[in-house]
């Protein structure tokens, strides 16, 4: 049976959606009638993604909490994550979680792009350059997905480790078992392979995929797969239609975000526009101060730390915890979070060349990035180290600096975690300051099934042949 060709949706109601009710609920509040081809593309460009990180925020080392928002309160997700504390049945204590539901809101989008576009009345070329940048995007939800409720891929377990729920077209009644990790990995290849032959180097506007975005996740896509020399080919790629990097030491010299503001279109780093919360999320970004460790890895000529960050004196974080937070507001400088941007293809790109050997390549790239970051020239650039070890952690320590407040710490504490090399065991002592409650060290070991995020109690209930990925119960059943 064909789909209408003039379909009536609250296009408006798709970014409010809380609950994923047989999925995705699609409840009016204004209508858009979508007749031509012309429509569903510009359905495409969505400006104001969002990627909210509560579940999962504090299970990093990159990230503090003010003591007050502790000490003395009842449990809660952001408690139970702070203090590593495995002990806790976290089931119980995330009824939602507007991550997960709001990657289902988009994917629910995409798919109605890909399922209902060809019944449109409009050109095919349009039509096929919609449904490759739907699959793009798509292929993006998905990842954010399978590295937050499922194990980081390991080539050893993918094919039988839990993964997500995979929709594959517009249905609103869909109640599907969950694919495996492999699987979900497959489908993310799949879109993204299938989109690339009709993707623009320069589309109608930002919030359009380009060919350098799409080379860029399918950079990342290997890397997490450890393909190395696929991630290799696709970084060079998308370095090839857009390498610039937005030189932050000329951008001090000029006085920096209080003398030359830098909106979200000024910044060719940008490759897409993705964030926690929205486009002005930096206005509020002392609710994620960085933690002593973090600050401590930037010295006094990083750029990226002396341009946008304070100590205070300030309510937003404990004077004397070593802390930090970001102080410069969006408007004075636009500040990807969680869509990426052309300096995190530099550093994958680094890390093959670094798997593969070539050290003085993987460092060549760091020192070049370096020199846009460090404004003291002599301390930008770093000798090669003797050791594919040790090249990496320069690696990782800059990802750290330069893929701040995003999924990115997250995303990678996992992956390093299955490698005896570069796995971490987390350890937070709190509180700092406060001599209310007895300090202590709490611990996250790499293999804690605190890096798997069960799902929501409100998508169990709503999908009963959904389990969990974690040896956590399901509070309900």
């Amino acid at each position: 049976m064909k789909f209408r060709k003039s379909l009536i949706l609250a296009l408006s109601s798709l970014l409010s959606l809380s609950a994923c009710n047989k999925y995705l609920d699609v409840v009016p509040k204004g209508k858009t009638v979508l007749s031509t081809t012309d429509d569903y593309y510009k359905m495409v460009s969505l400006p104001n993604r969002g990627y909210p990180i509560g579940n999962f925020a504090y299970l990093t080392d990159d990230l503090w909490i003010k003591e007050s928002y502790i000490i003395g309160l009842p449990k809660s997700i952001d408690i139970i994550n702070f203090t590593f504390d495995e002990q806790t049945n976290r089931p119980e204590y995330i009824t939602s979680s507007s991550f997960y539901n709001q990657c289902y809101v988009y994917i629910n989008r995409w798919n109605m792009v890909l399922t209902l576009i060809d019944d449109s009345e409009g050109d095919a070329s349009t039509k096929q350059l919609a449904k490759a940048e739907a699959k793009v995007l798509r292929a993006f939800d998905y990842f954010m997905l399978i590295n937050v409720y499922a194990k980081s891929y390991d080539p050893a377990t993918a094919a039988t480790d839990g993964g997500v729920v995979i929709m594959d077209k517009y249905d609103l009644e869909a109640k599907k078992p969950k694919s495996t990790v492999a699987e979900v990995y497959q489908f993310i290849q799949q879109n993204i392979d299938e989109a690339l032959p009709y993707l623009q180097e320069k589309p109608l506007d930002v919030y359009h995929p380009s060919l350098a975005f799409a080379y860029a996740l399918k950079t990342k896509v290997h890397l997490f797969k450890r393909e190395y020399n696929d991630a290799k080919a696709a970084a060079q790629k998308s370095l090839g239609y857009n390498g610039q990097i937005f030189d932050l030491v000329k951008y001090t010299a000029q006085g920096g975000p209080n003398a030359l503001a830098v909106t979200a279109a000024d910044n060719p780093e940008v490759l897409n526009y993705a964030y926690n919360t929205g486009y002005n999320e930096m206005n509020i970004a002392y609710s994620y101060p960085i933690s002593p460790e973090l600050k401590a890895l930037f010295n006094t000529t990083d750029a990226r730390y002396s341009l946008f960050f304070s100590t205070g004196p300030s309510p937003y974080i404990d004077a004397g915890s070593g802390t930090a937070f970001w102080n410069v507001p969006y408007t004075k400088f636009f500040y990807p979070t969680v869509g990426m941007k052309t300096t995190e293809v530099y550093l994958m790109l680094a890390e093959c060349y670094a798997r593969e050997g070539r050290l003085s390549d993987a460092m060549s790239i760091i020192n070049n990035l370096r020199s846009k970051r460090i404004t003291n020239a002599a301390q930008a650039q770093l000798a090669t180290p003797a050791t594919t070890k040790s090249t990496m952690d320069i690696i990782i320590q800059e990802r750290r600096k330069e893929l701040m407040f995003g999924v990115n710490r997250f995303f990678d504490l996992k992956r390093f975690n299955l490698e005896p090399d570069y796995a971490k065991t987390l350890t937070r002592t709190f509180p700092i300051v406060s001599k209310t409650v007895p300090q202590q060290t709490y611990t996250l070991k790499p293999n804690s099934r605190m890096y798997i995020i069960p799902f929501a109690q409100d998508v169990l209930k709503l999908n009963p042949s959904l389990t969990l990925n974690t040896d956590e119960t399901i509070p309900f059943r």
